[in-house]
């Protein structure tokens, strides 16, 4: 199996199950976002997973890559909203370059049985904000454009051309489109984590939270994990489109952050703040298809997920920069 973006947040988890399963990987990442840590070094060590340093903006950098692949997952994208407002251009444009580049490569495969393309729950947004949507979303709704002119919108459109891309390249294909997955070493720049790392170090007894009516459901990175590779293998799914995520419970973001204060075990008063601008008041998707056609549906609750993420963290991430500080 060639995995690319392995080395991030998805990937790791992802190539771990694989090799739980018996699969030979072999996992592409250029390391600008993913870490080469104590996680990958294991997997390889394994000796069923091959560690590739390529960049896939680069033309030809995976001529030397085998043409037997059973399955190709393509999870490598410039992603973070700091990427986005700040060189949106290159997220639209590179995006779109490492899925051509990656469907190229399923094109030379003598036998391929599925190419896996994550997508983003952000394709939903031009229809929320120009129509409504309903809510659990299905995969079904029809698909609207925000303005072009945000950068925001730069990230959302890479997803949804490659989509496209996937529809018209003459391979076996199923798209999935994650929502909230979250879970350990996916960084800091998503609202789990970075609340549980304010309240971790919270000193003055206040937890500032925005959007606080703001209503998200929450899938941890084991589920979707398996959401995605029996969507992978399933018959069933070729030529499909999934949500993957939790359809319940949806909880507001001052719920998440009365339940991380209570993983972190500090008595912290949550201080309202003004809500994220482009963020929507809810996110939540429908999973009767993915649930029919994986046979899986979330099996880790909220608390448990956030519990297990503030362990990895709490060791891994707060106290080693804590230690490195002294």
């Amino acid at each position: 199996m060639l995995l690319t973006g392995g080395a991030g947040f998805i990937g790791a988890h992802f190539a771990s199950r694989l090799v739980e399963r018996g699969y030979r990987v072999d996992l592409v990442d250029d390391f600008s976002r993913g870490a080469n840590d104590a996680a990958l070094v294991a997997l390889e060590a394994s000796g069923n997973v091959h560690v590739l340093e390529r960049d896939l903006r680069m033309q030809g950098a995976l001529d030397d890559v085998d043409d037997d692949y059973d399955y190709i997952v393509h999870l490598a994208a410039i992603v973070g909203v700091a990427n986005v407002v700040e060189k949106p251009y290159d997220v639209l444009r590179e995006n779109v370059f490492v899925t051509e580049r990656a469907l190229s490569q399923a094109h030379r495969q003598s036998a391929l049985r599925r190419f896996l393309f994550a997508s983003t729950s952000e394709v939903y947004s031009g229809t929320l904000e120009n129509f409504g949507l309903t809510v659990p979303t299905p995969e079904t709704t029809p698909l609207a454009l925000p303005g072009l002119d945000r950068p925001r919108t730069t990230y959302m459109l890479s997803k949804l051309y490659g989509e496209a891309m996937c529809q018209h390249a003459g391979v076996p294909f199923t798209i999935v489109r994650p929502h909230n997955v979250y879970g350990p070493r996916m960084g800091l720049a998503h609202v789990v984590p970075e609340l549980l790392q304010r309240a971790h170090n919270a000193t003055d007894g206040r937890l500032e939270v925005f959007s606080v009516d703001h209503r998200r459901t929450f899938c941890y990175v084991e589920d979707a994990v398996e959401m995605m590779i029996r969507s992978l293998e399933s018959p069933r799914c070729e030529g499909q489109t999934l949500n993957v995520g939790t359809q319940a419970p949806e909880v507001t973001m001052a719920e998440l952050a009365a339940l991380i204060v209570k993983v972190v075990g500090k008595d912290l008063e949550i201080v309202p703040r003004a809500a994220t601008q482009g963020s929507p008041k809810r996110r939540c998707p429908d999973m009767t298809r993915a649930g029919e056609l994986t046979g899986w549906e979330s099996r880790v609750g909220l608390e448990d997920g956030v519990r297990l993420t503030y362990e990895a963290y709490r060791t891994e991430v707060f106290e080693a920069a804590a230690a490195a500080r002294e």
